[in-house]
């Protein structure tokens, strides 16, 4: 027994280790690392770099065009806003003006009103006067005539005599306006 284990301690020993790598596989791996490390920072990091630097550019670029627009939107806006607040004044002067020509307007129709509602009494006053005289002088050549005729029966004789009947007609009126 043994002798089996001295053989297959021996076999064992001839045996390579496997937490030992040869001495071949260690020289090929640190090359092939090598010639990859060499063709990353030959070829890959600088198509990186290049391609880092591109996106850069493009978002600081971008920021710089939006930080741009935004201004020129802000510039709009208040420019939009003065606009506005222009408009509204110039919204409300015109309603005052207007206010004012209303209040105008309604003022020249009211003068115009009153001197017209003036005139027409005036007119009238005036029409009712001369209806009045018209009336009154009517009156007075039939109150004459009248006055006359009765005279003439209360007298027994005829006052036919246009003057003399004018005159009595006259002083008739005369002394009923004094006793009033």
């Amino acid at each position: 027994m043994f002798k089996t284990i001295v053989l297959a301690a021996a076999e064992k020993a001839e045996e390579p280790n496997p937490l030992v790598p040869h001495l071949a596989e260690v020289i090929l791996g640190v090359v092939v690392v090598l010639i990859l490390l060499w063709l990353i920072t030959k070829i890959v990091v600088p198509n990186f770099e290049k391609a880092y630097a591109e996106r850069t550019a493009a978002i600081e670029g971008g920021i710089e065009a939006a930080a741009t627009k935004q201004a020129e939107a802000d510039a709009k806006l208040a420019q939009l806003e003065t606009q506005l607040a222009d408009a509204r004044h110039e919204a409300a002067r015109i309603r005052e003006e207007a206010r004012e020509q209303g209040a105008a307007i309604v003022a020249e129709l009211r003068e115009q009103a009153q001197a017209e509602a003036a005139r027409i009494v005036e007119h009238g006053k005036t029409q009712i006067e001369a209806e009045r005289q018209q009336a009154v002088t009517s009156l007075r050549a039939e109150v004459g005539s009248l006055a006359t005729s009765l005279a003439g029966r209360i007298v027994g004789e005829s006052l036919d005599d246009d003057e003399r009947s004018s005159r009595v007609v006259d002083r008739f009126l005369a002394e009923l306006e004094g006793a009033n």
